[in-house]
């Protein structure tokens, strides 16, 4: 049941290590790239889970699922791109949208290892696992959503400071 609590450190961390060095130096600082390599820290995590976990994972999927090996290994290699694009500004906004698309694309996994006490993460304690599982995936969902706004904000402020100088 550790899982979700490795999921929020590492989505805080950067933010957190920013936050407290903008203290120290006291001197302000965007936190808001932070945040988008908090939640890329934690893509390229549930990445790492599609290699290391491969067969705890594939049984995640229903048995009708056809080639679930693969499609573990395909979905981790998706994971992985989306955690390193939300490490580079030009791709960020657009990895953050592939994010919110992956969480709620994948949740149904989630839902049915829970339902099945199959899997890893925590799943294998049933349906209780999803009052943990459900809250954490909007947490994430939010989490990616802010960064969407965040970019739309941060674009528009720019054009009215270009357009005002």
């Amino acid at each position: 049941m550790i899982t979700p609590l490795i999921i929020i450190g590492l989505l805080v961390l950067p933010v957190s290590l920013a936050a407290g060095l903008s203290l120290l130096r006291q001197q302000p600082v965007r936190l808001i790239p932070y945040t988008y390599w908090g939640l890329g820290i934690a893509f390229m995590y549930f990445a790492l889970g599609h290699v290391v976990k491969t067969d705890a994972m594939v049984t995640m999927l229903p048995p009708w699922v056809p080639m679930r090996e693969a499609l573990i290994y395909t979905t981790g290699l998706l994971e992985l791109v989306i955690g390193l694009a939300l490490w580079v500004p030009r791709w960020q906004r657009a990895a953050a949208k592939c994010a919110i698309a992956v969480f709620i694309l994948f949740f149904p996994a989630n839902v049915y290892a829970a339902l099945n006490s199959i899997g890893l993460g925590g799943h294998q304690w049933g349906p209780v696992y999803l009052f943990i599982r459900a809250p954490l995936q909007l947490l994430l969902i939010g989490w990616a959503c802010l960064l969407c706004l965040s970019a739309t904000v941060t674009a528009s402020s720019d054009k009215v400071e270009q357009h005002g100088s």
